[in-house]
């Protein structure tokens, strides 16, 4: 066979660019490098692709950016993070500590190492790295991080929230040999803000205006409370008859403001209620204390509601500056201290307009979170399933919100609560505008099973409480009592009953709840769903309705208190079902015959149905390499493996074509599943015709996973790769 020819769109795009002709201003242009770049995908903000351009960022400014590594053995973590969270496997409750996690799945120091040398050559200033190794942050002009990552810097005027900002026009590059080493860059734009999920009677999140904090300029004070007390709301889910209080845990609180303790100690006042005294826990420089802003009600929501919910635990508010290095190093830093077993978030943005690369980072610490026996709660948002409401992509679009929409963590909805004279649990129903969808970013986790679960990505939330503000709660704040509502006041109170949980847990022996959600679908899809949770069957948000069991306005309901927690703790010594497996083939156009490669990625000129190679049957096959110079050629799917399959089968039928001669493998094809080599084929494994291959899967069920053949060729002898009718049969 003779070499194949490059098409000449590929030839001329490796002709060198200037400056000029990609329009960068002369003080921002980068110096070449010798070295062949890679692009870090998404690390755009979308906000750019909306707005106006105003001009140059100025060559001297300075900016601060988060570079995230990647985690290593990605395969062997998501099954720990399976095994330790069910109860009956053997490594159920055998968490992780920090040390152990990094040295198992964190970045190498080596990486770190390679990445602090190629800041600093480029000039910039390495100002920190995370205890974990996960974020390496570092400083420099903007001129000096425009030629480190391949970026141009420009202003911009953000139309929807009349917001000014700075960000990279395309995609951030680092040099081929960082590539498997960095997961993104954060911080090269300053657009995104996280908004709280708060919210006052009479002003709906839908009526707030774009870019503002909904509920953040409080009515007039009040002298006396009004709303719902503790009292009312832990008699109305039976978070009093646990008997439980949160002693001897510890719950974070994620926050980009501040408080008054004199607010704090009011509230407890007010109720009774006496507990340690909360602590102030510094992120990036921040410390909002001595004068909190508009955020102030958030963060004072929080507390107050976690106090009534478990007043004896520990809290610690975690403060960090408002951006995606702030998110991120905050998510590191609470992860690495240890000091939590539950964290409560109730600020977010929604997916459409964050940087996927900086939701990518914070979820990787929340597989640390998941690994160490950390359970984070997340608000859902105040703007139904139109996250985006009040932010650049508008209302138009459906949406979550982040970080609710993390695979490793639990989204908490909203209801309107109703409390009888005795304070006991009288009805409930959806709020109509608690968040709630399907991510656009996050694949749907193997957990996520059920009664109106369908789809491959990702639902919102998994569970709910009280957040509409007409039902909402008396909160001390800036020196009056207002009432607050919001998913906001429903995270906080999911993070409470799992303080109790976790105090509970350790009496009995036990291990702490840990990554939740995975426990609680596993709950819920059982017998014991009707006497643990209550199940909201009336009202909905702009797309979704309510409806029995699982639905994505209140995801599975809120909580009967004591009856979760005594069913959880049964959980401890029996293995919930593992789910069911329907034979099937996943592969979607595994013999190509559409003559395109979708489902799969894949290199331009894989997919062929030309005359000078046969495919295995009928006329389209995908031809790997053959052209007789250095070339890579690749194809990819992604398919999940359900979680009840007990075999999973990979076959291909593969024709080694080459000019090369003996024994030596100069021209590789590597199957992989995820950042696993399952085989790899060379040169010497040429023969005539086809030959069938099949490679075991099986230890990938309940997972999802990206099938990837990959082609080299060296600078020599051709040797073509062809692979035709590839499938992935599972029972």
């Amino acid at each position: 066979m003779r070499p194949r020819t490059l098409a000449l769109a590929a030839a001329i795009a490796v002709l060198p660019l200037t400056a000029v002709s990609l329009g960068v201003s002369t003080a921002q242009a980068a110096a070449p490098h010798a070295a062949p770049r890679v692009t870090l995908p998404n690390t755009v903000n979308p906000a750019v692709a909306h707005s106006e351009k105003k001009g140059d960022v100025p060559a001297q400014q300075q900016i601060s950016v988060a570079v995230s590594l990647k985690l290593r053995d990605a395969d062997a973590l998501e099954h720990f993070l399976a095994a330790v969270g069910t109860p009956g496997a053997p490594e159920f409750g055998k968490y992780l500590t920090p040390e152990q996690f990094t040295d198992r799945f964190g970045p190498t120091r080596a990486a770190v190492d390679q990445v602090r040398a190629y800041l600093t050559a480029q000039g910039l200033t390495v100002t920190d790295v995370s205890a974990n190794r996960q974020v390496v942050n570092a400083r420099g002009t903007t001129a000096q991080v425009s030629q480190a990552f391949g970026t141009h810097e420009s202003a911009y005027v953000d139309p929807q929230t009349q917001r000014a900002f700075f960000a990279n026009d395309a995609a951030a590059s680092v040099p081929s040999d960082l590539a498997a080493t960095v997961q993104g860059v954060s911080g090269l734009d300053n657009h995104p803000v996280r908004r709280t999920h708060l919210v006052r009677p009479g002003s709906p999140a839908s009526d707030t205006a774009p870019g503002s904090v909904p509920g953040t300029t409080p009515d007039a004070a009040a002298a006396s409370p009004s709303g719902l007390s503790p009292a009312q709301y832990t008699g109305a889910y039976n978070l009093n008859r646990t008997g439980a209080d949160g002693t001897g845990v510890t719950v974070a609180l994620w926050e980009f403001d501040g408080y008054s303790k004199s607010n704090l100690t009011t509230y407890d006042s007010q109720y009774g209620l006496s507990g340690p005294a909360v602590s102030t826990v510094s992120v990036d420089g921040a410390n909002y204390d001595a004068r909190p802003g508009e955020g102030q009600g958030e963060v004072e929501l929080d507390s107050e509601i976690v106090r009534g919910a478990a007043p004896k635990a520990t809290q610690l508010v975690y403060e960090a500056p408002n951006s995606d290095q702030g998110e991120i190093d905050m998510a590191n830093k609470i992860v690495s201290d240890n000091r939590a077993s539950v964290i409560s978030i109730s600020w977010g943005s929604c997916e459409p307009d964050t940087t996927p690369a900086s939701m990518t980072a914070v979820d990787n610490a929340f597989k640390q979170a998941a690994a160490q026996g950390i359970s984070v709660f997340s608000a859902s948002g105040d703007d139904g399933s139109r996250d985006c409401t009040r932010s650049t992509s508008g209302s138009t679009v459906k949406a979550v919100d982040f970080p609710a929409s993390s695979p490793h963590q639990t989204g908490v909805g909203g209801t309107n609560l109703k409390v009888s004279s005795g304070n006991a649990y009288s009805s409930e129903s959806a709020w109509s505008t608690a968040g709630g969808g399907v991510s656009t970013v996050f694949a749907k986790p193997t957990w996520q099973t059920g009664t109106g679960i369908n789809g491959t990505m990702r639902t919102v939330p998994d569970v709910s409480s009280n957040a509409d503000p007409q039902s909402g709660f008396a909160i001390y704040t800036a020196g009056g009592w207002q009432v607050y509502g919001g998913t906001s006041a429903a995270a906080p109170l999911w993070s409470g009953y799992a303080a109790q949980f976790n105090q509970k847990a350790k009496a009995a022996g036990q291990p702490v709840l840990g990554e939740a959600s995975p426990r609680l679908y596993a709950l819920a899809n059982g017998s014991g769903y009707a006497t643990a949770f209550h199940d909201v069957t009336s009202g909905a948000n702009q797309d979704f309705p309510t409806r029995t069991g699982y639905d994505q306005v209140t995801g599975w309901g809120s909580p009967v208190a004591d009856a979760l927690t005594t069913a959880l703790l049964g959980g401890g010594t029996t293995t919930p079902p593992t789910g069911g497996c329907t034979a099937a083939q996943l592969i979607g156009n595994g013999g190509f015959e559409t003559g395109s490669a979708a489902p799969w990625t894949a290199s331009s000129g894989v997919v062929d149905n030309s005359a000078s190679e046969a495919a295995h049957s009928g006329s389209w096959k995908s031809w790997m390499n053959g052209y007789g110079s250095a070339h890579t050629d690749s194809m990819s799917q992604t398919v999940s493996v359900p979680a009840g399959c007990k075999s999973a089968s990979l076959t291909f039928w593969l024709h080694i074509d080459t000019a090369e001669t003996g024994s030596t493998a100069y021209d590789k094809l590597t199957v992989q599943a995820n950042s696993t080599t399952l085989k790899t084929y060379s040169n010497a494994d040429a023969a005539a015709g086809y030959t069938q291959r099949t490679l075991d899967l099986s230890s990938f069920a309940g997972l999802t996973v990206t099938i990837k053949f990959t082609g080299t060729e060296d600078s020599s002898l051709q040797t073509g790769f062809v692979v035709d009718d590839v499938a992935l049969n599972v029972s």
